[in-house]
């Protein structure tokens, strides 16, 4: 039965899937995507469909089995974000040699921005890399008949096909209309063929030739892929300035030339970007005296552009090399090319008024910092009570935020708080240096990368203190489940891995748990474990700082709450506002101290434990 919903842009990837027949679901969270699985989860359920999900341990994880079900001839799919994509790049590489049975679309999200990233990499360039077929939607609804496209096209030429939604596509909701989603009841079957699943160099090479004849026949469907590839061009018509514009910023450039009646600039959409559509390309250039290139985050387009001499984009300096492509960047951006090539500008010659009404409001800057109860943050005041003079190597995640409380030097990548403790341990010991180290990593990070990293500083005898803070979820990317919990994706019970035993069989001697709402008792254990590190037949210490995120447990997080105050001993030292930066605590103008906003006070009462003067006391 037909009937209209809401979507989220990611919950229309998920719509887009289901209807496509998907089979086999695999993810790790990661903003921008983090909602796709949980979309799939709750259409499988309400439409008690038999498809396989799971969040998987890091993202190759996830590409390796989804790619596995394709090769049985099911319909597959991962998800994950743009950056995630590196944790898997070494299986994509051969994913696309090797080929597939059954459609398999890699779902990598990207954060031009960057709003939550390390990066603001552009996937349509790994795709580049890879030489896999690339799609580019421009809205949830797109988005949604891309999945199916990317499955098809996967199945048809045997070949992993990317699906690339930018974060205006996947935080966008749009009105979709639901139709009836068939069942797929394709069996699994592996045909044994070594020298195709198992290729030898020799093999790979043949294999090679194989990819690129296919992506030579894709790019030719590519120059008739319309709605996704087209250009509204008048036939024999020569134009002063065409717009060459892809995903997101398709949509914003055809809203702003409709809002400036400007029919005179065509415009070629190219939501299909590579394999390159050659001669749908030519003919808009050809038309045109120079064409402007409108897109994010990378120069994707402008590279494959022939004609360089009749390209304006980044590589001219028209377009911005950094930062999301919003509305009023790229009304700035058309209107000075405009103005630059003597065309009549538009009708404002602003840019726009959304971004002066925004300007206008004078909103208070606001960075980043921990909620207020969460563990993570007596953690850091803990470790850096014991440890003042360490290097504190971190991780990606919620405790990322300990930058503010000085427990963060450095932040690389997932599992990079325990391979740089060990780089950094082995350069000062090499000059025969006494240095203090102590990283630190969530649970679910751990997870994903940091168990090699551990057994390699283990083996090769690195020293330092490994501080685990364990929440029990994956907090920063929407509450995800871990694999020390035991629940699954669907809700469902799956075998629990206890923290202390992957750590113990990475051969960690020094293994001990504490809630860090105890800060004296987390001090105290710090100073044994650094006894530990310095210890001949000692080693690296490992401590997991457990207790529930205040967002996921609510109850169970706090379940004493205490009521705190600060009285008039307070001698406005800044002690707390600098070293606890909990979000309840501000400076009173009138009062001329630290007061607490009970508004935004969890009552975890661990502030009770920091103040050097006793002024934070219970009300």
């Amino acid at each position: 039965m037909m009937h209209e919903e809401i979507f989220l842009g990611n919950g229309a990837i998920a719509l887009g899937l289901v209807e496509a027949g998907v089979q086999v679901v695999t993810s790790y969270p990661g903003t921008p995507s983090s909602e796709i699985l949980p979309e799939v989860v709750r259409l499988v359920k309400s439409e008690n469909l038999n498809t396989y999900v799971e969040w998987s341990t890091n993202e190759k994880v996830a590409l390796d089995n989804a790619f596995a079900a394709a090769v049985s001839g099911k319909r597959a799919a991962c998800c994950m974000k743009q950056v995630g994509l590196n944790v898997a790049a070494d299986s994509l590489m051969s994913a696309a040699y090797i080929g597939t049975k059954g459609g398999f679309v890699i779902i990598s999200c990207d954060d031009p921005g960057p709003h939550s990233s390390q990066t603001e990499q552009d996937t349509r360039l790994m795709a580049r890399f890879a030489k896999v077929p690339v799609l580019d939607p421009s809205d949830p609804e797109e988005a949604r008949q891309m999945a199916g496209l990317a499955l098809a096209l996967s199945e048809e030429f045997e070949i992993p096909v990317i699906l690339r939604p930018a974060i205006r596509v996947c935080h966008a909701r749009q009105d979709l209309v639901r139709r009836e989603i068939p069942r797929n009841e394709q069996k699994a079957s592996f045909e044994k063929d070594p020298g195709r699943w198992a290729a030898t160099p020799r093999f790979r090479f043949i294999l090679h030739g194989e990819l690129n004849r296919k992506l030579k026949d894709i790019g030719q469907r590519f120059d008739t892929l319309a709605p996704y590839n087209f250009h509204n061009l008048t036939e024999g018509k020569q134009y002063p300035l065409g717009i060459l514009a892809a995903g997101v910023s398709y949509a914003v450039v055809k809203d702003i030339l409709a809002e400036e009646d400007r029919d005179d600039i065509p415009v070629l959409k190219l939501c299909a970007p590579y394999p390159f559509p050659e001669r749908l390309a030519a003919e808009f250039m050809s038309a045109c005296d120079k064409v402007l290139v409108v897109e994010e985050t990378d120069t994707v387009i402008e590279y494959f552009l022939r004609d360089r001499k009749k390209v304006l984009g980044r590589l001219s300096g028209h377009v911005p090399s950094e930062g999301e492509l919003v509305p009023e960047a790229v009304y700035g951006v058309i209107d000075l090319t405009l103005t630059s090539l003597d065309l009549r500008g538009f009708k404002s010659g602003e840019n726009g008024g959304a971004a002066q009404l925004v300007k206008g409001l004078k909103l208070p800057i606001r960075k980043p910092t921990l909620c207020p109860g969460c563990p993570h943050r007596a953690s850091f005041f803990a470790i850096r009570k014991a440890r003042p003079k360490a290097i504190f190597t971190s991780d990606i995640g919620c405790y990322t935020l300990g930058l503010n409380l000085g427990g963060v030097d450095t932040c690389l990548d997932m599992g990079a708080g325990i391979t740089m403790a060990s780089g950094f341990y082995h350069s000062f010991a090499q000059d025969r240096i006494d240095q203090p180290i102590v990283a630190t990593i969530g649970d679910s990070t751990f997870y994903h990368s940091g168990t090699a990293g551990l057994l390699n500083a283990v083996y090769n005898d690195a020293r330092f203190i490994l501080v685990i803070l364990d929440n029990q979820t994956t907090a920063m990317t929407g509450m995800q489940p871990t694999p020390g919990l035991g629940i699954r994706a669907d809700g469902s019970r799956g075998k629990a891995i206890p923290l202390e035993r992957v750590v113990a069989g990475c051969g960690v001697d020094f293994i001990e748990e504490i809630d860090p709402y105890d800060v004296k008792g987390m001090v105290k254990l710090i100073k044994k474990a650094v006894a530990h590190v310095n210890d001949p037949d000692g080693g690296i210490a490992v401590i997991i700082a457990r207790h529930p995120c205040v967002i996921a447990y609510r109850g169970a997080a706090i379940p004493k709450k205490v009521k705190v105050t600060v009285t008039d001993d307070c001698v406005d030292c800044n002690f707390c506002l600098d070293r606890f930066e909990c979000p309840a605590l501000y400076r009173d103008e009138t009062l001329g101290h630290t007061a607490v906003n009970q508004a935004l006070c969890a009552q975890c009462g661990v502030c009770l434990e920091i103040c050097p003067k006793g002024a934070i006391v219970a009300a």
